[in-house]
C-alpha cells in the first residue's frame, strides 16, 4: 500500500488520447493521481466534474491531473467528451496500477462481494514522492480537498 512520504510507484498507461503516459516523465510538476471505479456513474461523474469545474485552480498550482480506472480507452474518450473533462484519463484494465497503489480491494454492495477500485487520490510532489493520500474519497468534496493538499 502506497503511503505518504514514499516514492510513488511508477507506471505507464494508455490515455484517452491514445498516447501512453509515464508518471516518472512528469517529474518537476505536482501530479494528482486519482483512482475511480467506473466512467459515467453518478459518484465518478460528480468527482470528475468537480475537478473540471476547478481545473483553473489546478493549473495555477502547476498540477497535472490523471484519472485512472479499469475502464478502456474508448470508454474514457466517451466519458471525457460527454462532460468536457480537461484532464487525462488513463486505462488500467488489468488493475496493475491500482494494485500497486493499494486501491484494488474486495468490496461489498447490497450483500454482494466483488473486487474493484476504492476511490482514492495521491498527490505526488515534484520529486515523485507521495505528499498526501486521500482514501475513500467523497466525490462532492474531492476537488477542494486535493486543492488544499496542493497548497500545503
Amino acid at each position: 500500500m502506497t503511503e505518504e512520504g514514499q516514492e510513488a510507484p511508477d507506471f505507464e498507461l494508455a490515455s484517452d488520447s491514445g498516447d501512453s503516459v509515464r508518471l516518472s516523465q512528469l517529474r518537476g510538476r505536482p501530479v494528482v493521481v486519482y483512482f475511480y471505479p467506473k466512467d459515467d456513474t453518478t459518484g465518478c461523474t460528480t468527482q470528475a466534474c468537480g475537478i473540471r469545474d476547478l481545473y483553473g485552480d489546478f493549473e495555477e498550482r502547476g498540477a497535472v491531473v490523471l484519472g485512472i480506472s479499469p475502464d478502456s480507452e474508448g470508454s474514457h474518450v466517451k466519458f471525457k467528451d460527454k462532460y468536457g473533462l480537461p484532464f487525462t484519463l488513463l486505462a488500467d484494465p488489468d488493475h496493475e496500477v491500482a494494485e500497486a497503489y493499494g486501491v484494488w480491494a474486495e468490496k461489498n454492495f447490497a450483500g454482494k462481494k466483488y473486487w474493484g477500485v476504492v476511490r482514492s487520490t495521491f498527490v505526488i510532489d515534484e520529486e515523485g514522492r507521495v505528499g498526501k493520500v486521500i482514501r475513500r474519497v467523497k466525490p462532492d468534496t474531492h476537488a477542494e480537498l486535493v486543492l488544499e493538499a496542493l497548497s500545503a
